[in-house]
């Protein structure tokens, strides 16, 4: 990519839920804060650098004619960004990839610790489907490998252990969770991947958890599965048309939320420092700024586990750093406050994620478990939890 001297001042137009801007950024220049989603091409004009998040289009429309000449994204998924633009008018570009990815597993933990309690789930003994086999689905794999879950991955595009077709997956998987970018176009596009003839033939009583991109799930096809004879659970974070998403659906999901499956403190910042990094690189200038000496501590840091109670101590383990109850209750709570009024959907969903409250991730927690526990300490350690054995 085209590089830049590191002596120049830049203008800096960044995402206002971009966490720790002034502490990684400041030294370059001037930073200009603004809400992602609502970022017009006058907006950027004058900038050189522009920081976003996964709700800015970044494209020719929002570009054409700017001064800007170095482009990242804080988030794994770059879908939200025409990459070829960029290359092609020689702007430099990089993403966070990965940043989020522990706490997009932690999301699918919480998610069935929640169904457990809700509905009786058990996934001892079930098929877990992983449809894509990134930085979220590698890692789901390896933690679910740990809990002895038997496994099917499907990703055309990687060698992967245990895979299969999307249709032998669909078929044979108790649970299925989606961790696909979203494409419309090449070999394998994930637009629907979803639709409703596969939709049709997810076993009665199976689970679908989409944290991925919405529309690979066709969404209408989804309501016409949940309200058949037939139904599945479903748990979405993602939507068609979000975030003017369908309140028809989320009445009928288990668990429904905002958006928010990755957006843990940690990966937050994590994206901030990567992206920090990569535009030290564009700029030939050292990284100098860690994020060990500026990242928020842990609240909650430790955790004793008294007894040996594996279901109620992995519950409490949870829920003390992530109940995802809350924030499906908040996204029904807006769906019915704003009624008809697309407006305020929206404009209320956008305000859940901005005022999204602090969550750490699952290996930020050390759980002292007795030195006898072997069970417990295995089962905490595959959640994703840090263990100190012996207390």
């Amino acid at each position: 990519m085209p590089k830049q001297s590191s002596g120049a001042e830049l203008t800096i137009v960044a995402d206002e839920n971009i966490p720790l801007l002034n502490e990684f950024f400041a030294g370059f220049g001037s930073i200009r804060k603004l809400p992602g989603r609502s970022m017009t091409p006058a907006d950027v004009a004058d900038a050189d650098v522009l920081l976003v998040r996964s709700v800015t289009e970044v494209n020719e429309h929002l570009l054409a004619g700017s001064s800007v000449k170095f482009v990242a994204t804080a988030t794994s998924g770059t879908d939200h960004i025409d990459t070829q633009w960029l290359e092609d008018n020689q702007i430099g570009f990089a993403s966070a990839a990965g940043c989020n990815a522990d706490a997009v597993v932690d999301y699918v933990f919480t998610a069935l610790n929640a169904l457990s309690d809700g509905q009786g789930l058990n996934i001892e003994g079930k098929v877990f489907g992983i449809v894509g086999y990134g930085q979220v689905g590698s890692r789901l794999y390896t933690r679910l490998q740990q809990l002895d879950i038997k496994c099917l991955v499907c990703d055309p595009f990687k060698e992967t252990p245990d895979q299969v077709s999307i249709d032998e997956l669909v078929e044979g998987a108790d649970i299925i969770s989606l961790h696909t970018p979203l494409t419309q176009s090449g070999e394998e596009p994930t637009w629907h991947l979803l639709d409703g003839e596969r939709l049709s033939r997810l076993k009665e009583g199976s689970v679908l958890i989409n944290a991925g991109r919405g529309e690979v799930v066709d969404n209408v096809a989804l309501i016409r599965r949940l309200q058949s004879d037939s139904p599945i659970t479903a748990v979405l974070d993602v939507w068609e048309n979000e975030p003017a998403l369908s309140t028809e659906l989320l009445e009928l999901v288990a668990l429904g939320t905002p958006h928010i499956a990755g957006y843990s403190v940690d990966g937050k910042v994590r994206g901030t420092e990567m992206i920090y990094q990569a535009m030290c690189q564009w700029l030939n200038t050292p990284a100098d700024i860690s994020l060990d000496t500026i990242a928020p501590v842990p609240a909650l840091q430790t955790l004793s586990a008294a007894g040996e109670n594996i279901a109620e101590i992995t519950a409490a383990s949870i829920r003390l750093l992530y109940d995802i109850r809350r924030d499906d209750h908040c996204l029904r709570a807006l769906a019915k406050t704003a009624g008809d009024d697309t407006s305020a959907l929206v404009k209320g969903f956008d305000q859940l994620r901005r005022h999204y409250p602090k969550r750490r991730e699952f290996n930020t927690l050390t759980v002292q478990v007795p030195e006898t526990a072997n069970a417990l300490e295995r089962e905490l350690a595959g959640i994703g939890f840090s263990i100190e054995s012996g207390k």
